[in-house]
């Protein structure tokens, strides 16, 4: 008994470290692949995210293999059961799937026009907005800690944003963007995952199951992306335009990303993934203005991304004698 509860504690650490680490080096490698000055041009975006919804269903495919002790006959049948004789329940990802593909480009938008740091720190907003989505779509109810992190989340955040006064107006037309981008992101982050927890919650089916049905409408939309905006592009250079290592770096650490998130979820809890979120902020930080050069902290930068730190553990404390929640 022992045993298993030091294996889950380590699993959950685990976890965690890995999530820290692929937050981190995503937002980072992802800045710094948007902003490299280099030869040729530049990788389009569109068609990393559907590269990494790809990847994600190859990496899904094998851990449902693994699943059906490595016999393709299992694999072949669970894949046709689950997805294919399923429509309406995989029709059903086609929506969060959409809305996830949308934020995967606004990611990018924003990271080319924020440094790490404040996009970062920006993109925290998403616990509101999935607090917001929880308590109108899932009826939960938010304790009092709860709805007093979100308005800790809310002032840490609009520090972040101040305008300070020695940007040039060039700038601020940048962070404008990359802040509307976010903000959208935000959103669509909230019910997205808001629409998948209520799927997951509704029905019987693996996590890895609902990724694969998730990544395959997400390439097809990516897809379609990809010709609406860069269709030009495309034709002129191809899909694989300006492509480096740094480049399929980045693909891999978002195709990881889903996959770690859903280990998570199974794994550890949403404190923990408070704690690696406010860890991967400071890291940002610290790089962005050590590394990419990038980025240089004020005062109120600093204060806001206190308070957003706070509000992040203090959405994920549970006082143990709870009274009677406060209805929402």
């Amino acid at each position: 008994e022992e045993k298993r509860q030091e294996m889950s504690t380590n699993l959950k650490y685990l976890s965690l470290g890995i999530l820290v680490f692929q937050t981190t080096s995503l937002v980072l490698t992802m800045r710094y692949s948007r902003t490299l000055k280099e030869e040729g041009p530049r990788y389009l975006s569109s068609t990393a995210v559907v590269l990494a919804e790809l990847l994600k269903i190859l990496a899904c495919v094998l851990l449902v293999y693994k699943d059906s002790k490595c016999n393709l006959r299992t694999l072949n049948r669970v894949l046709h059961d689950e997805i294919l004789n399923k429509p309406m329940e995989t029709l059903k990802l086609a929506i969060p799937s959409g809305i996830y593909t949308l934020q995967n480009n606004l990611l990018y938008v924003a990271l080319s026009n924020l440094d790490a740091a404040t996009y970062q720190v920006t993109y925290q907003l998403k616990i509101l907005t999935t607090a917001l989505f929880s308590v109108s779509m899932l009826s939960k109810k938010l304790g009092v800690y709860q709805w007093l992190s979100l308005v800790i989340l809310m002032t840490g955040v609009t520090f972040v944003q101040w305008p300070s006064d020695s940007q040039a107006t060039a700038a601020k037309e940048h962070s404008f963007v990359g802040l509307i981008a976010v903000l959208i992101a935000c959103f669509s982050s909230g019910f997205a995952g808001v629409y998948f927890e209520k799927i997951l919650k509704e029905t019987k089916q693996s996590v890895w199951i609902r990724n694969i049905q998730l990544g395959f409408f997400g390439s097809i939309f990516g897809l379609m992306g990809v010709y609406i905006y860069d269709g030009e592009q495309l034709s002129k250079n191809g899909f694989f335009q300006g492509y480096n290592k740094l480049t399929w770096i980045v693909v891999v650490l978002q195709a990881l990303g889903g996959l770690v998130i859903a280990a998570v979820i199974k794994y550890a809890d949403n404190i923990l993934k408070g704690f690696a979120t406010s860890l991967s902020i400071i890291l940002s930080t610290l790089i962005s203005y050590f590394w990419l050069q990038d980025f240089v902290p004020t005062s109120v930068f600093f204060f806001g991304a206190i308070l957003v730190i706070a509000a992040t553990f203090l959405y994920g404390y549970d006082p143990k004698p709870a009274g009677n929640p406060i209805k929402a």
